[in-house]
């Protein structure tokens, strides 16, 4: 669940999964696989929903930027 949660973190930072996959070394689909995985576990249907939740259980917050 880290790995799903990291990339939930860069989604709701605004990163693209391909963008994501170039900073940690990964392909686009495994990126895109983890966040389907986390999407299915916190039970939103789309990203949009999911970065929402992200906001407001404050795994990011205002001013935070794509590290």
């Amino acid at each position: 669940m880290e790995r799903e949660r990291e990339m939930v973190v860069f989604a709701a930072r605004g990163l693209a999964n391909e963008d994501i996959a170039d900073r940690l070394f990964l392909s686009p689909l495994i990126v895109k696989t983890h966040l389907n995985r986390a999407m299915a576990k916190l039970g939103v249907r789309d990203r949009a929903q999911l970065v929402v939740l992200a906001w407001q259980s404050s795994l990011v917050r205002a001013g935070d930027l794509p590290s």
